[in-house]
């Protein structure tokens, strides 16, 4: 792993902590948050105050998130919102922070420059022993204050001044005024300086956790739907319309398309789509010639066709169905078929623009993980695993990669992957309103589950688009056929969502 941490491609952008006085606040703070202390000088933090370095010492990753249930954090500076958020099981947990940090910036910035801050992302669920247990997370609310409890004497200082405003011969309650003094000593002038940070809840709408093996969570969907990696015992006990797995690639491809939440990336013959289309037949080559144990030193863009030509015989499904999407694209080539069951079939969807497109797009890396790039981008921790099974040539090339063509031009890099939109930018988290009113239908109220298998109906074109894909090709380019077929596959689609909704 230290090849990824010397090109700051791991526990890049983290906090240093390099001072006595804000070592001191931290050891506070952790001693208070979980009665320990660390014994090092200098370490680094991120959004939530998590150290590897601490983690290490102390031999507990998860020694500020407990069970992996509720994120505790501790605040020594707001600098700490650019940072990434390294443990956690939760998807929603940094974009949550980071909201928090930002909306009481002034407050913790004059609150952290004389001590700690420290808090908790709370919810109803204190340890998740059963998949059913996550839908029980509706909501999360966080809450902070620092180590001496600045706050809360504040907001006590000024229930003093309330009462001493409005009581009659307060003037004359010794008791009062001296204990009005005292919070006084210690909270500053609250009237000019007032120091108030609010609680705030959101609500956990769609969402990944790495709980049980990896699920990803849609409540919101219209047709609620939770996707895990591998079955495991207790997923058929969740009380959601729809229970898939990662063996269920027609089910998952059709709650994608039913839901508006994919789109192909090339849409029509396109040089420039077709490019991130040979971009991920190169990465499938290069992983292959690794696993036969090419040495990939000094490997450039042209010596990946002699690594092509030399392992035909050894290409993955993969390799082949990428290939005929790429021909189509570029050369005109028949239009592809790819149906889910084929192993390239995700490898050629991108999230389409929505407020959840970076879900979608975590859970497609998930499903094509032989695009490292995008496994990087969009699902760090998978990658991390990933990573540690490869073979050194293949670190070396990858971490390569990433440093001299990623990391150069992240912007531009995301605009060519995932549209002009930008991307892998944390949305903000939803707060709930004041009655709260879930927005969505609780889990434990979902309506029956159909047995009905959906036939699939592939954006590329099936039997029913046959007839209709001929005729086109008389009248028409090639270059017209695939774009007026994907647009009346999406009308389909469209009319098969609102008849559902009505």
């Amino acid at each position: 792993m230290m090849r990824l941490v010397k090109a700051g491609l791991m526990f890049g952008n983290l906090v240093a902590v390099t001072s006595p006085a804000l070592v001191e606040r931290y050891n506070r703070a952790l001693k208070h948050l979980i009665d320990k202390e660390t014994a090092l000088t200098e370490f680094h933090i991120d959004i939530a105050g998590y150290s590897p370095e601490i983690g290490d010492e102390l031999g507990d990753d998860l020694y500020l998130n407990p069970k992996g249930c509720n994120q505790m954090f501790i605040l020594l500076t707001t600098d700490q919102k650019t940072a990434p958020l390294l443990q956690s099981n939760f998807s929603t947990s940094r974009s949550i922070i980071r909201e928090y940090i930002e909306e009481n910036e002034d407050q913790l910035f004059a609150l952290t420059a004389r001590e700690a801050v420290a808090g908790e992302l709370m919810n109803s669920v204190f340890d998740i022993s059963s998949p059913s247990d996550l839908l029980q997370i509706n909501q999360i609310e966080i809450e902070a204050d620092t180590i001496q409890e600045h706050v809360a004497e504040a907001n006590h200082l000024g229930e003093k001044i309330d009462q001493f405003m409005t009581q009659d011969d307060a003037w004359w309650d010794d008791v009062l005024i001296a204990d009005m003094i005292e919070l006084a000593k210690r909270t500053g002038n609250i009237h000019r300086n007032p120091v108030k940070l609010d609680s705030k809840t959101y609500r956990q709408g769609n969402y990944y956790t790495s709980h049980f093996g990896g699920i990803y969570v849609f409540r919101d969907a219209s047709t609620p739907t939770l996707i895990a990696r591998e079955k495991v015992e207790g997923l058929e006990d969740i009380l959601i319309d729809q229970i898939l797995t990662f063996d269920d690639r027609e089910a998952i491809a059709n709650f994608l398309r039913d839901e508006g939440l994919t789109q192909l990336i090339v849409q029509a013959q396109n040089q420039s789509t077709a490019a991130i289309i040979k971009q991920k037949i190169d990465f499938i080559i290069i992983s292959t010639a690794a696993a036969q144990g090419h040495n990939l030193a000094g490997l450039t863009r042209q010596n990946v066709r002699l690594l092509e030509r030399r392992f035909a015989d050894s290409m993955p499904a993969e390799y082949h169905g990428l290939m005929e999407v790429w021909r189509w694209a570029s050369m005109g080539g028949r239009v592809p078929k790819l149906k889910p069951d084929h192993p390239a079939f995700f490898y050629a969807l991108r999230s389409s623009q929505h407020k959840d497109r970076d879900l979608v797009n975590m859970m497609l890396s998930d499903l094509s993980r032989l695009d490292f790039r995008q496994l990087y981008i969009c699902h760090k921790n998978l990658f991390y695993q990933t990573y540690r099974t490869w073979s050194d040539a293949k670190k070396d090339y990858v971490v390569s990669f990433l440093s001299d063509e990623y990391v150069m031009d992240k912007v531009g890099a995301r605009e060519a992957l995932f549209g002009d939109e930008p991307m892998m930018v944390e949305p903000e988290p939803t707060p709930l309103p004041t009655p709260a009113k879930p927005a969505a239908k609780p889990s434990q109220k979902s309506r029956p589950k159909s047995k009905e298998k959906k036939p699939f109906k592939s954006p590329w074109g099936e039997a029913y688009a046959d007839e209709r894909l001929s005729r086109l090709r008389e009248n028409q380019s090639e270059n017209d056929d695939f774009r007026v077929l994907y647009k009346d596959y999406r009308k389909k689609s469209y009319r098969k969502k609102k008849n559902k909704r009505d």
